[in-house]
């Protein structure tokens, strides 16, 4: 896959782990749902904070993306929900361990409530 990032200098630099912008060739697009930090094999929430929590969706989505043939190295856009944006650094710096070579373009939102009560959710979008 075909992967320039983007950047403009008359846009506000990333202030985190992602890029202004991901251009991709065509290719087989894979849309991956919202992973909260449940624990596939016991379908429990992780308990602990919103870094432990985001340690579980990171590894969930990682998993989905194996079980498509594809590595974080295809992810190209992400959004992430927090409960509460207090918990954006613990969340990226998480978040960053996962993406070696230029971060996909992102978005990170506070949310009011996510399902089952965690306190992140993410979801992203693959190109391969």
């Amino acid at each position: 896959m075909a992967r320039k990032v983007i950047h403009s200098d008359n846009a506000p630099q990333a202030i985190g782990p992602y890029s202004q912008a991901i251009q991709v060739d065509a290719g087989k697009l894979t849309f991956l749902a919202g992973q909260i930090p449940l624990d596939p094999k016991t379908m429990e929430m992780v308990q602990g904070d919103a870094a432990t929590q985001a340690e579980r969706v990171m590894q969930n989505l990682k998993a989905v993306l194996a079980a498509a043939g594809l590595e974080f190295s295809h992810v190209v856009r992400c959004t992430i929900f927090l409960t509460d944006l207090g918990d954006f650094a613990k969340v990226n710096e998480v978040y960053g361990r996962y993406f070696t070579g230029s971060p996909p373009a992102r978005a990170t939102v506070q949310v009011s409530a996510l399902p089952r009560g965690a306190k992140v959710e993410i979801d992203a979008i693959a190109v391969s």
